[in-house]
């Protein structure tokens, strides 16, 4: 019998966005917002641990409310435990991070949150954090706020 082909998909669905180049393009407008989904988490539990509040409490509080996010609800625990075991690798969403920058720059389109992560990840992956997961971007707040 005849292999047949396969394909995968990360996703449920499959869409097509067009023309060749459209769907890196997309590709990198879902790393500019997964980064920024990242650090509003991270941020957010380093306040909750600050303020002297249980985190996992108003982890639990805010899922059923307009914080609601996959990152809150598969990430926010490791940034708790200051854990990052491997995911989605810092690393490879610099390199992602600076492909969705190139664009910005292409189409004049202005990435604050993104330019900001991608410094982040940098200098964490400078430190030798590279292989870690993405919410790792949580070890730089943290540091940073005394943690």
């Amino acid at each position: 019998e005849r292999a047949r082909p396969v394909l995968a998909c990360m996703g449920a669905n499959i869409t097509h966005m067009g023309p060749i180049g459209a769907g890196q393009a997309t590709k990198a407008v879902n790393q500019v917002i997964l980064c920024g989904a990242y650090l509003g988490v991270a941020e957010g539990i380093v306040l909750a641990i600050k303020a002297g509040l249980d985190p996992e409490q108003v982890v639990g509080a805010l899922s059923g409310g307009a914080a609601r996010s996959w990152v809150l609800e598969n990430r926010s625990g490791r940034m708790i435990a200051d854990d990052y075991p491997l995911g989605f690798r810092i690393a490879l969403h610099l390199k992602d991070l600076g492909i969705a920058l190139d664009l910005a720059r292409e189409v004049g389109a202005a990435l604050p949150v993104a330019a900001l992560a991608s410094q982040i990840e940098a200098g964490l992956v400078a430190k030798g954090h590279g292989d870690d997961d993405n919410a790792a971007l949580a070890r730089a707040i943290r540091e940073w706020s005394g943690l």
